[in-house]
C-alpha cells in the first residue's frame, strides 16, 4: 500500500491529494449517516454524498495512476486541475444540499437550483468529454514497458467509462432516476437503487467502474489481450443489459416491475 501510495503522489500529486481530501470526505459523510435524521426523498440525505465523494476519490486516485504512464505535458496537469475544480463543484454542492436537506440532482424548484443542476451536467459532460481525451492518447501512443494486456485494459475501461458517464443524459433528460415509478420508493441500502422500478443508475455505476475493473483484471488475472478484449465486450454488455432493463421500467433485484 505504501509503494502505490508514494508512486501514485509522484505520477499525479494534484490528483492524489484531491482524491485523499474525497475520500476523508466520505469517512465523515458515511458518519454523519449515523448521527443525522436529515432526509431527502425517504433517504438519509448524507449517503448521496457519501457515494459521490467516495466515487470521485477513486476516480482521481485512478486517473493519477493511469496518466502518469503518458507521456509528460502541461496538458497533463491541466487535465488533473480541471478535474479539481470541476468534482469539486460538484462534491461542495452535493453537500452543501444535503446538510439543508435538499435535492441536488433534478431540482428546478427555482432559478438558481436549475442553474447550478444545469452546472453540475456541464460539469459532468467536461470529466467525461477530458477523460475520453486522455483515453485517445493511451491508443496514440506506444508503452512498450507495459503489458500489451494490461494497456487494453486502460484502453477499454476508459471507452466503457466514457460511454456510461454520458449515460447520465439518460436520466437528466428524465428529471429522474426512476423509471416506471417515482423517485424514493424502496431501495438497496446506501446506493438505493430501486427494487422496483428501472433504476439506470445501476448501469451508470457498472459502466463507470469498468475504468477500475478491466485494468485490474487485466494485470492480475487475464494476462492476455484476446482475454481482455473479451472481457470488456462482456463487461459492455452486462452495464447495456442493466440500462435495457431499467428503460423497461424493470427492477434488477427484484422480480417486481
Amino acid at each position: 500500500m505504501r509503494y502505490f501510495l508514494t508512486t501514485l503522489y509522484g505520477r499525479s500529486e494534484i490528483l492524489f491529494l484531491f482524491g485523499a481530501v474525497c475520500l476523508l470526505a466520505a469517512l465523515v459523510f458515511i458518519t454523519l449517516t449515523r448521527y443525522s435524521d436529515t432526509q431527502v426523498m425517504g433517504v438519509n440525505a448524507w449517503y448521496k454524498p457519501f457515494k459521490f465523494a467516495l466515487s470521485i476519490g477513486i476516480f482521481c486516485w485512478t486517473m493519477g495512476w493511469y496518466t502518469g504512464y503518458l507521456d509528460g505535458g502541461p496538458g497533463l496537469r491541466t487535465y488533473a486541475w480541471a478535474m479539481v475544480i470541476l468534482l469539486g463543484f460538484e462534491l461542495v454542492y452535493i453537500a452543501l444540499q444535503a446538510g439543508r436537506g435538499q435535492l441536488s440532482h433534478f431540482n428546478d424548484s427555482s432559478p438558481v437550483y436549475a442553474g447550478l443542476y444545469a452546472a453540475m451536467a456541464v460539469a459532468a459532460t467536461a470529466v467525461a468529454l477530458w477523460t475520453a481525451y486522455i483515453g485517445l492518447l493511451f491508443f496514440r501512443e506506444d508503452f512498450p514497458g507495459l503489458p500489451d494486456h494490461y494497456v487494453w485494459g486502460i484502453r477499454t475501461g476508459i471507452v466503457i467509462f466514457v460511454i456510461f458517464a454520458l449515460e447520465g443524459f439518460v436520466m437528466g433528460s428524465r428529471m429522474s432516476h426512476t423509471i416506471g415509478g417515482p423517485d424514493g420508493g424502496p431501495g438497496l441500502p446506501v446506493v438505493n437503487w430501486s427494487t422496483r422500478y428501472g433504476d439506470p443508475r445501476i448501469a451508470h455505476f457498472i459502466g463507470m467502474h469498468a475504468l477500475q475493473v478491466l485494468p485490474i483484471l487485466s494485470w492480475f488475472l487475464l494476462k492476455d489481450t484476446k482475454a481482455v478484449l473479451l472481457a470488456a465486450m462482456l463487461y459492455g454488455l452486462l452495464a447495456v443489459f442493466t440500462l435495457v432493463q431499467a428503460l423497461q421500467g424493470r427492477a434488477i433485484f427484484s422480480g417486481q416491475s
